[in-house]
C-alpha cells in the first residue's frame, strides 16, 4: 500500500500537468505541515517531568515553556520542525550537571503548545521573550530546523556567545531544496512553492537572504559557531552545514558523525561531548577534546556515557574519533535506518 507520502507526491505530479500553479500550492501547504505530533519518548519522560512549566503567548498561540537548573549561566535549545523539547533531554541532564540553567519551549502546533500553523518567526518571537526574560544566552542550541532558527536569533535579536547548529542548514533555501528534491517536483512547481514561501514572510528573496542566510551573513564576529552534521542525514544533507561553517572560518568548529542520521545524532556522545565543551571552555575546550597538538591524531576509545539523570536516552559511544579541531568525524555503529 503507497505511503502517505507518495499518495499526496503523486496528487501534486497529477495536478502538475493540469497547473503549476495548483500543485505548487498543495506542495506549500505540505511543506508547512506540522503534523502528526511527535510523541515524548519513554526515555526522555523522567527529564521532561523534572522540568519547570511556564508559558508564553507567541502570535496569539499558548506555547509551552520548560525550565531545568538554576545556574547562573543559560543556554537556550531549539527543538526542529515535528520536533519537541523533549528531544533534548540527554543535553539537559549533560548541561544542568554542568551548572547551567537550561530553557527550551515547544514551537506552535508542536508538542504541549496550542496553534496548527506556525513558521520560524514563532520561533524568534518566543526567543526574544525568554531572552528578555531568562536571558543573556551563553550558547543557543538548535536541532535541523531550530539550528536555522538558533542563527536566524543569534544574528539579529538575541546575542549569545555561542550557537550550536546540529543537523542543520544556513538558511531556508536548502530546505525548501531538500523537499522538492525529496517529492521531485518540477521547475514551475518549485517556482510557485518559492513564491508562497516569500508572500508568506512578505520578503523577496534579497531579503530573505540578508535576514536568514548565515552563510552569506555570518553571525557576529564575537560569536562562536559549532556545527555538528551527520554524514548519513537522510533528512538534510550536510552540503549546507558546510557551507555554514565555511563561511565562519576561524570561529567555527565542524563535527561530522557517522550513521547516526538526522535525529539519533542529538544524544550522541561525540554531540554531548562538543556541546558541553563549547559551553563550558569555548572553542579551545572543544579542541583539546581530540588532541592536545594540531594536525595530530589520537586514538581514544570512551567507556559508555554516564548519565547524569534518572533515566538514559542513548548509549551511544564513539570510537576512535579523529581530532575534533576545525574539522572532526566520530565513528558511530551504523544504524539500520535513518532515525
Amino acid at each position: 500500500m503507497p505511503s502517505v507520502l507518495e499518495l499526496l507526491t503523486r496528487s501534486i505530479h497529477s495536478a502538475a500537468r493540469v497547473s503549476p500553479a495548483l500543485a505548487g500550492d498543495l506542495a506549500y501547504h505540505l511543506f508547512f505541515t506540522t503534523s502528526p505530533r511527535m510523541p515524548v519518548r519513554e526515555t526522555d519522560a523522567a527529564t521532561l517531568d523534572d522540568a519547570r512549566l511556564g508559558s508564553l503567548r507567541v502570535r496569539g498561540i499558548d506555547v509551552s515553556t520548560y525550565e531545568w537548573g538554576r545556574g547562573p549561566r543559560t543556554v537556550l535549545l531549539l527543538h526542529g520542525w515535528r520536533g519537541r523539547a523533549s528531544q533534548f533531554a540527554p543535553l539537559v541532564r549533560e548541561l544542568v550537571a554542568e551548572g547551567f540553567r537550561v530553557l527550551a519551549f515547544d514551537a506552535p502546533a508542536h508538542g504541549t503548545s496550542g496553534g496548527g500553523r506556525t513558521d520560524v518567526r514563532d520561533w524568534v518571537d518566543a526567543a526574544e521573550q525568554l531572552h528578555a526574560a531568562r536571558g543573556p544566552f551563553a550558547a543557543i542550541v538548535g536541532h535541523s530546523f531550530g539550528a536555522f532558527a538558533a542563527l536566524t536569533i543569534a544574528r539579529s535579536t538575541v546575542p549569545a556567545d555561542a550557537v550550536v547548529a546540529i543537523a542543520g542548514a544556513a538558511g531556508p533555501d536548502a530546505f525548501v531544496a531538500e523537499f522538492a528534491k525529496e517529492l521531485r517536483l518540477d521547475p514551475a512547481t518549485i517556482a510557485r512553492l518559492s513564491e508562497r514561501f516569500r508572500r508568506r514572510l512578505d520578503l523577496d528573496q534579497a531579503t530573505i537572504s540578508a535576514r536568514y542566510d548565515a552563510a552569506r551573513h555570518p553571525l557576529p564576529a564575537r560569536t562562536a559557531l559549532m556545527v555538528i552534521h551527520d554524514r548519513d542525514d537522510r533528512r538534510m544533507p550536510d552540503s549546507d552545514s558546510l557551507r555554514l561553517h565555511a563561511a565562519h572560518g576561524e570561529r567555527s568548529r565542524l563535527l561530522r558523525t557517522e550513521g547516526l542520521g538526522h535525529t539519533r545524532v542529538l544524544s550522541a556522545d561525540a554531540t554531548l561531548d562538543a556541546v558541553v565543551a563549547l559551553v563550558t571552555g569555548g572553542l579551545e575546550a572543544v579542541d583539546a577534546l581530540g588532541s592536545t597538538a594540531p594536525g595530530a591524531t589520537q586514538a581514544r576509545r570512551r567507556a559508555p556515557r554516564r548519565t547524569t539523570g534518572r533515566t538514559a536516552a542513548a548509549t551511544t559511544t564513539a570510537g576512535a574519533p579523529e581530532p575534533l579541531g576545525r574539522s572532526a568525524t566520530a565513528g558511530q555503529q551504523r544504524p539500520p535506518v535513518d532515525a
